[in-house]
């Protein structure tokens, strides 16, 4: 006989939150039946209408706080619980770190089976606001009536905003000013059902240290009214504008920006910094976007590493190099891989601004790469992996594997593959040692980190 689930959809019910889940919400209990409430906060006393039952599981959205939690606090930004950006601005800060840690515990002992293995507390920010040094705003509306801000939740619908309070001051002035732009000369937002207008986006890059700006302008076409207009209206108006670019985006697709970018006026580039090194960041280029954090975690990356100045060291996923040169002042030698031919590209040229001339990097699959790294005689003491949310491809954690480093850094921004690389690592003879998450993002519901795992019979002395 099927079973009579506790809860229907449509109907309210009083449910006591007990825990935070994966992506933020809270985690009550009917009749022992698990229920998700997207805005809950451990602690609260709520009113709730179920959404969706699932076979073992129910979905469900506040309706209202009965008892409010001790961890629960007011928003500072109005539109924080329609914004798809922030998930957590209504918890503690403090208690956003407790969470994002146990996330982390949980998934080495659900999904890794690592029972022994330290998580330190998560290493949060003094001042976890502000802290975005790239914006991407969508535009929207009608000609006579412009908006920006940031999709809603579950969709391409648009909150209006004209600031952000993660981001960096400067986005906000410089949506002012393509916002009033486009006003004045008539210029048709984007409008993604019927794909006609000109403008999609605006996105900001802004070097938290050197203090340069870049303004990138997402459109359907090379021409639009006033174009040179709007880049001395920007220059004009805004302290720190060193690039502003037109990047070409015609397609009917949801990838914010193209392929095509050309520079309007200032440079094709801007500099920051993380720590002493000097990186050239592009258009495209990716950068972590919270600068402050990235320096910690960098930091962390190296003690991990263990690097005393002989080393061989590969960074499978070297991007741009960032990770690469860090580890490079304290290597013999570094070898950054990475599939990107743009950002192979860009990590030599970052790597030639630093003046460092023992990194290497090759364009390619890391799994590919490293065997004919072995066959050349070339034997890691260290690798370092850094990949994707969907985490490494088994055939790099074989290739891993097989080198035998005596250290393995990995980085990550997805507790769950995390935890599946780490135990596939413990059936190769390596160890998880210890994990140190990094808030990268405050206020969302992610969180980084970065682990140290030695081979079990190590070949360093």
């Amino acid at each position: 006989m099927k079973k009579v689930k506790p809860v229907e959809p449509g109907k309210h019910y009083v449910i006591d939150i007990e825990n935070m889940g994966n992506n933020g919400e809270g985690i009550g209990r009917v009749e022992g039946f698990t229920v998700f409430v997207e805005d809950a906060v451990p602690g609260d006393r709520a009113k709730v209408v179920i959404d969706e039952v699932r076979k073992s599981f129910a979905r469900a959205h506040l309706e209202g706080v009965i008892v409010p939690s001790g961890q629960r606090v007011e928003a500072r930004c109005p539109i924080a619980l329609e914004c798809g950006g922030c998930q957590l601005q209504h918890m503690d800060y403090r208690w956003q770190l407790y969470h994002k840690r146990q996330k982390v515990v949980d998934s080495m002992l659900r999904i890794g089976g690592l029972k022994n293995v330290t998580v330190h507390p998560v290493i949060g920010m003094k001042k976890p606001w502000r802290y975005r040094n790239k914006g991407q705003f969508p535009v929207g509306g009608t000609t006579g009536s412009v908006k920006t801000g940031f999709y809603a939740r579950k969709s391409h619908q648009i909150v209006e905003t004209d600031d952000c309070l993660i981001h960096h001051e400067v986005s906000g002035s410089v949506i002012a000013e393509v916002k009033q732009h486009m006003k004045e000369y008539g210029i048709e937002p984007y409008n993604e059902i019927t794909g006609e207008g000109v403008i999609r986006h605006i996105v900001t890059r802004t070097g938290f240290f050197s203090g340069e700006t870049m303004v990138v302008i997402v459109a359907t076409s090379r021409y639009f009214p006033g174009k040179d207009e709007l880049v001395e209206r920007l220059v004009d108006k805004i302290s720190g504008i060193s690039s502003v670019v037109l990047n070409i985006n015609d397609r009917n697709t949801n990838v914010i920006m193209g392929r095509e970018c050309t520079t309007l006026w200032g440079k094709d580039y801007i500099i920051d910094f993380i720590g002493n090194l000097k990186f050239r960041i592009s258009p495209l280029s990716f950068f972590q976007v919270n600068p402050v954090q990235t320096e910690v975690l960098y930091g962390k990356a190296l003690e991990y590493a263990g690097l005393s100045g002989d080393e061989v060291v590969i960074d499978a996923y070297c991007g741009i190099g960032t990770i690469s040169l860090f580890l490079a002042g304290k290597a013999g030698r570094v070898y950054g891989i990475e599939v990107v031919e743009a950002a192979v590209q860009d990590a030599r040229v970052n790597a030639g601004l630093n003046g460092i001339e023992n990194a290497e990097f090759i364009t390619g699959k890391a799994e590919k790469i490293m065997p004919h790294l072995l066959e050349e005689g070339i034997r890691p003491d260290v690798v370092v992996v850094d990949p994707p949310r969907k985490g490494c491809e088994g055939e790099l954690l074989d290739t891993i594997a097989h080198m035998q480093p005596d250290r393995v850094v990995y980085v990550s921004c997805n507790p769950a593959t995390l935890a599946r690389d780490l135990a596939y690592l413990g059936g190769k003879g390596y160890r998880t040692v210890e994990v140190q998450p990094v808030d990268m993002f405050p206020h969302t519901y992610h969180v980084e980190c970065i682990v140290q795992i030695k081979r079990a019979e190590s070949r360093m002395k």
